[in-house]
Protein backbone atom coordinates (compact mmCIF):
# COMPACT_ATOMS: atom_id res chain seq x y z
CA UNK A 1 0.00 0.00 0.00
CA UNK A 2 1.31 3.42 -0.96
CA UNK A 3 1.71 5.41 2.23
CA UNK A 4 1.11 9.06 3.17
CA UNK A 5 -1.18 9.89 0.24
CA UNK A 6 -4.75 11.14 0.10
CA UNK A 7 -6.47 8.36 -1.82
CA UNK A 8 -9.84 7.44 -3.32
CA UNK A 9 -11.49 4.45 -1.64
CA UNK A 10 -14.86 3.94 -3.35
CA UNK A 11 -16.24 3.96 -6.89
CA UNK A 12 -18.78 6.56 -5.80
CA UNK A 13 -15.98 8.93 -4.81
CA UNK A 14 -14.10 8.10 -8.00
CA UNK A 15 -17.14 8.93 -10.16
CA UNK A 16 -17.66 12.19 -8.29
CA UNK A 17 -14.19 13.25 -9.49
CA UNK A 18 -13.96 11.66 -12.95
CA UNK A 19 -17.58 11.61 -14.05
CA UNK A 20 -19.20 9.19 -16.51
CA UNK A 21 -18.51 8.00 -20.05
CA UNK A 22 -20.27 9.38 -23.11
CA UNK A 23 -22.80 7.27 -25.00
CA UNK A 24 -20.20 6.67 -27.72
CA UNK A 25 -17.72 5.25 -25.21
CA UNK A 26 -20.41 3.14 -23.51
CA UNK A 27 -21.54 1.61 -26.79
CA UNK A 28 -18.21 1.08 -28.56
CA UNK A 29 -17.45 -2.28 -26.91
CA UNK A 30 -18.24 -5.39 -28.97
CA UNK A 31 -17.85 -9.06 -28.04
CA UNK A 32 -16.19 -10.33 -31.20
CA UNK A 33 -13.62 -9.48 -33.86
CA UNK A 34 -15.47 -7.82 -36.72
CA UNK A 35 -13.85 -6.84 -40.03
CA UNK A 36 -12.52 -3.59 -38.52
CA UNK A 37 -10.78 -5.40 -35.66
CA UNK A 38 -9.44 -8.09 -37.95
CA UNK A 39 -8.03 -5.44 -40.29
CA UNK A 40 -6.41 -3.60 -37.37
CA UNK A 41 -4.76 -6.80 -36.08
CA UNK A 42 -3.55 -7.67 -39.59
CA UNK A 43 -1.63 -4.36 -39.68
CA UNK A 44 -0.17 -4.58 -36.17
CA UNK A 45 3.45 -5.70 -35.58
CA UNK A 46 3.32 -5.18 -31.79
CA UNK A 47 1.11 -5.73 -28.77
CA UNK A 48 1.34 -5.88 -25.01
CA UNK A 49 -0.24 -8.78 -23.15
CA UNK A 50 -1.37 -8.44 -19.54
CA UNK A 51 -1.95 -11.37 -17.20
CA UNK A 52 -2.19 -12.10 -13.50
CA UNK A 53 -1.85 -15.21 -11.36
CA UNK A 54 -4.44 -16.70 -9.02
CA UNK A 55 -3.37 -14.28 -6.28
CA UNK A 56 -3.78 -11.18 -8.47
CA UNK A 57 -0.05 -10.59 -9.00
CA UNK A 58 0.12 -8.83 -12.37
CA UNK A 59 2.48 -8.92 -15.32
CA UNK A 60 2.61 -7.31 -18.75
CA UNK A 61 4.66 -8.65 -21.64
CA UNK A 62 5.55 -7.12 -25.05
CA UNK A 63 5.01 -9.25 -28.17
CA UNK A 64 6.33 -8.18 -31.54
CA UNK A 65 6.96 -9.70 -34.95
CA UNK A 66 6.23 -9.12 -38.64
CA UNK A 67 3.05 -7.17 -39.49
CA UNK A 68 0.05 -9.42 -38.96
CA UNK A 69 1.89 -12.01 -36.86
CA UNK A 70 -1.21 -12.51 -34.70
CA UNK A 71 -3.63 -14.76 -36.57
CA UNK A 72 -7.38 -14.28 -36.33
CA UNK A 73 -8.94 -17.74 -36.56
CA UNK A 74 -12.55 -16.58 -36.44
CA UNK A 75 -14.60 -13.78 -34.90
CA UNK A 76 -14.08 -15.14 -31.39
CA UNK A 77 -10.55 -16.57 -31.51
CA UNK A 78 -7.04 -15.33 -32.20
CA UNK A 79 -3.63 -16.90 -31.70
CA UNK A 80 -0.25 -15.37 -30.82
CA UNK A 81 3.03 -17.20 -31.54
CA UNK A 82 5.39 -17.49 -28.57
CA UNK A 83 8.86 -16.73 -29.96
CA UNK A 84 12.13 -17.56 -28.12
CA UNK A 85 12.63 -15.47 -25.00
CA UNK A 86 14.31 -15.61 -21.63
CA UNK A 87 12.40 -18.72 -20.46
CA UNK A 88 10.84 -16.96 -17.46
CA UNK A 89 7.44 -17.86 -19.01
CA UNK A 90 5.68 -15.42 -16.65
CA UNK A 91 2.78 -14.98 -19.06
CA UNK A 92 2.15 -18.67 -19.61
CA UNK A 93 2.52 -19.58 -15.95
CA UNK A 94 -0.08 -16.95 -15.16
CA UNK A 95 -2.43 -18.25 -17.86
CA UNK A 96 -2.28 -21.73 -16.32
CA UNK A 97 -3.58 -20.37 -13.02
CA UNK A 98 -5.78 -17.52 -14.31
CA UNK A 99 -6.80 -17.50 -17.99
CA UNK A 100 -8.04 -13.90 -18.11
CA UNK A 101 -5.89 -11.66 -20.31
CA UNK A 102 -5.85 -8.17 -21.78
CA UNK A 103 -4.27 -7.28 -25.14
CA UNK A 104 -3.34 -3.87 -26.52
CA UNK A 105 -2.51 -3.76 -30.24
CA UNK A 106 -0.36 -0.98 -31.74
CA UNK A 107 0.15 0.19 -35.33
CA UNK A 108 3.22 2.46 -35.73
CA UNK A 109 2.18 6.03 -36.46
CA UNK A 110 -1.45 5.50 -35.42
CA UNK A 111 -2.49 6.99 -32.10
CA UNK A 112 -5.55 4.83 -31.58
CA UNK A 113 -5.00 1.33 -30.23
CA UNK A 114 -7.15 -1.80 -30.17
CA UNK A 115 -7.98 -3.36 -26.82
CA UNK A 116 -9.02 -7.01 -26.60
CA UNK A 117 -9.98 -8.81 -23.39
CA UNK A 118 -10.75 -12.48 -22.98
CA UNK A 119 -9.60 -15.89 -21.82
CA UNK A 120 -6.36 -17.54 -22.91
CA UNK A 121 -4.98 -21.04 -23.31
CA UNK A 122 -1.52 -22.37 -24.15
CA UNK A 123 -1.60 -24.01 -27.58
CA UNK A 124 0.64 -26.89 -28.67
CA UNK A 125 -1.32 -28.03 -31.76
CA UNK A 126 1.28 -28.74 -34.44
CA UNK A 127 -0.77 -27.59 -37.44
CA UNK A 128 -1.39 -24.19 -35.89
CA UNK A 129 2.24 -23.82 -34.84
CA UNK A 130 3.48 -24.75 -38.32
CA UNK A 131 1.32 -22.00 -39.83
CA UNK A 132 3.24 -19.47 -37.73
CA UNK A 133 6.73 -20.59 -38.73
CA UNK A 134 9.27 -17.91 -39.71
CA UNK A 135 12.50 -18.72 -41.53
CA UNK A 136 11.62 -22.39 -41.24
CA UNK A 137 11.31 -22.21 -37.45
CA UNK A 138 7.94 -22.74 -35.84
CA UNK A 139 7.21 -21.57 -32.29
CA UNK A 140 7.26 -24.19 -29.58
CA UNK A 141 3.95 -22.92 -28.25
CA UNK A 142 1.33 -20.24 -28.90
CA UNK A 143 -1.25 -18.36 -26.88
CA UNK A 144 -4.85 -18.71 -27.99
CA UNK A 145 -7.38 -16.11 -26.88
CA UNK A 146 -11.16 -16.37 -26.78
CA UNK A 147 -12.40 -12.81 -27.29
CA UNK A 148 -14.93 -11.40 -24.82
CA UNK A 149 -14.46 -7.64 -25.33
CA UNK A 150 -12.97 -5.60 -28.14
CA UNK A 151 -12.85 -1.83 -28.61
CA UNK A 152 -10.82 1.07 -29.99
CA UNK A 153 -8.93 3.20 -27.45
CA UNK A 154 -8.46 6.90 -28.18
CA UNK A 155 -5.15 8.55 -29.11
CA UNK A 156 -4.82 11.00 -26.20
CA UNK A 157 -1.92 9.14 -24.55
CA UNK A 158 0.04 9.17 -27.81
CA UNK A 159 -0.80 12.82 -28.48
CA UNK A 160 0.38 13.80 -24.99
CA UNK A 161 3.53 11.69 -25.11
CA UNK A 162 4.55 12.42 -28.70
CA UNK A 163 5.56 8.76 -28.91
CA UNK A 164 5.45 8.56 -32.71
CA UNK A 165 7.14 11.95 -33.21
CA UNK A 166 10.92 11.52 -33.72
CA UNK A 167 11.63 15.13 -32.74
CA UNK A 168 10.54 14.28 -29.18
CA UNK A 169 12.89 11.30 -28.86
CA UNK A 170 16.00 11.53 -26.67
CA UNK A 171 19.44 11.36 -28.26
CA UNK A 172 20.81 7.82 -28.30
CA UNK A 173 23.61 8.82 -25.95
CA UNK A 174 21.05 9.84 -23.34
CA UNK A 175 19.13 6.55 -23.39
CA UNK A 176 19.39 4.06 -20.49
CA UNK A 177 21.92 1.26 -21.00
CA UNK A 178 20.21 -2.15 -20.71
CA UNK A 179 23.55 -3.92 -20.25
CA UNK A 180 24.49 -1.63 -17.34
CA UNK A 181 21.10 -2.15 -15.74
CA UNK A 182 21.41 -5.93 -16.06
CA UNK A 183 24.95 -5.85 -14.69
CA UNK A 184 23.91 -3.89 -11.59
CA UNK A 185 20.71 -5.85 -10.98
CA UNK A 186 21.91 -9.40 -11.64
CA UNK A 187 25.34 -9.08 -9.99
CA UNK A 188 26.64 -12.22 -11.71
CA UNK A 189 30.19 -13.21 -10.64
CA UNK A 190 32.66 -12.85 -13.48
CA UNK A 191 30.33 -10.80 -15.63
CA UNK A 192 30.89 -7.30 -16.98
CA UNK A 193 28.87 -4.68 -18.79
CA UNK A 194 30.77 -5.60 -21.94
CA UNK A 195 30.09 -9.34 -21.66
CA UNK A 196 26.41 -8.74 -21.01
CA UNK A 197 26.20 -6.37 -23.99
CA UNK A 198 27.87 -8.99 -26.18
CA UNK A 199 25.37 -11.60 -25.00
CA UNK A 200 22.45 -9.32 -25.77
CA UNK A 201 23.73 -8.57 -29.27
CA UNK A 202 24.25 -12.27 -29.96
CA UNK A 203 20.75 -13.09 -28.74
CA UNK A 204 19.20 -10.38 -30.91
CA UNK A 205 21.14 -11.39 -34.01
CA UNK A 206 20.94 -15.20 -33.71
CA UNK A 207 17.94 -16.17 -31.58
CA UNK A 208 14.95 -14.09 -32.66
CA UNK A 209 13.27 -17.25 -33.99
Amino acid sequence: MVQNMDTVSTEEELRSIVGYSSELVKNKVIDHLDHHCTDFISKSPFLVLSTSDEFGNCDVSPRGDHVGFVQVLNEKQLIIPDRPGNKRIDTMRNILSNPRVGLLFFIPGLGETLRVNGKAVIVKEEKLLENMAVKGKKPQLAIGVEVEECFIHCAKAFRRSGLWEPQTWADKGELPSPSKILFDHAKLPGSSVESIQKGLEESYSKRLY
